[in-house]
């Protein structure tokens, strides 16, 4: 039998993730695989902001023509890194069970919160999201843009004298370094971002493997997401936006969908929730954001990207 080629970026935690799929697929499908790992645009341009080259779309596009293409058959994606769009001919088959969704706090000070910082403490972070809603909660705080894989923001903390930095919960998880982490920043401090803690599966549209893989799915997970990328795809943003969203079951029928923008300095927030019909995943997280765009958010959305273009 042929091997199955699964792309991914080449990142540590990338292949990590690739790795997890790529046994799922030998235990429950019985198909060999192969990594094929690639350096996107985004992992080469580490000292630029994303938002002056492009966006999130920066970590996918080569991984897109190599499906595309015919050097891969098979995708595996941080399911936040995904555009609201996916390319043209390709579709997503599957979103694997969620990991821990939250952001978490890395800090030199063992036992320190965000309760416990300091008024001016240097936190880093590379996302828009995070640095609005951090500064929301703690409006003296410094931010230290941040990028790099987590091994280099882990360095960067101690070369920069960072107070600590902001990262992903699930990341930090399979890379085996919870022991890291001093505080899960509970949810209603810092939304995650759309998509964040999950994987997403993508294969070429009508390819045989859409319906092998869809075994790899997991239902609650895939409604989620889904409630999460409708409300991306009606907010237009991306992650040079300070936006975030994520759904969770309230019941086997029902989600509770949370969503907002922010101004980019944390001033203010543009945020509300619902709660709708599983069924109705994904309008229910379109009409979420039409309540939040109504709200004051489309302004907050003009004002980041008039910021973001200059």
């Amino acid at each position: 039998m042929t091997a199955i080629r699964i792309a991914t970026r080449a990142s540590g935690l990338a292949l990590i993730q690739a790795r997890s799929v790529a046994d799922r697929m030998d235990r429950e499908l019985g198909a060999p695989t192969e990594i094929v790992p690639l350096t996107t645009t985004g992992d080469r341009e580490q000292g630029v902001s994303l938002a002056k080259i492009g966006g999130k779309g920066l970590f996918v596009k080569e991984i897109d023509e190599a499906l595309l293409d015919g050097r891969a058959d098979v995708a595996v994606h941080s399911a936040k890194d995904l555009p609201a769009v996916v390319a043209e001919g390709l579709e997503i088959v599957a979103f694997p069970r969620r990991a821990d969704c939250r952001d978490a706090l890395i800090a030199r000070e063992a036992g320190l919160t965000l309760r416990s910082l300091r008024a001016d403490a240097r936190i880093g972070t590379g996302s828009a999201r995070r640095a609005a809603q951090l500064q929301n909660h703690h409006p003296d705080i410094e931010i230290v843009p941040l990028r790099g894989n987590v091994a280099t923001r882990l360095k960067k903390m101690d070369d920069e004298d960072l107070d600590g930095v902001i990262l992903a919960c699930a990341g930090l998880d399979r890379l085996g370094l919870e022991d890291r982490i001093e505080e899960r920043i509970p949810t209603e401090i810092v939304l995650p971002a759309i998509g964040q803690g999950a994987l997403a599966i993508v294969v070429r549209s009508g390819d045989a493997l859409v319906k092998d893989l869809t075994v790899l799915d997991d239902p609650q997970t895939a409604s989620a997401v889904s409630a999460e990328r409708g409300f991306l795809l009606r907010m237009g943003g991306d992650c040079t936006t300070p936006l975030a969203c994520l759904a969770e079951s309230t019941s086997a029928e029902t989600l509770r969908i949370r969503g907002l923008v922010a101004a980019t300095d944390g001033s203010r927030i543009a945020r509300d929730e619902l709660e709708v019909e599983i069924e109705k995943a994904e309008s229910g997280g379109a009409e979420l954001a039409e309540r939040i765009l109504a709200a004051g958010g489309e302004e907050l959305l003009a004002q980041s990207r008039k910021e973001v273009e200059t």
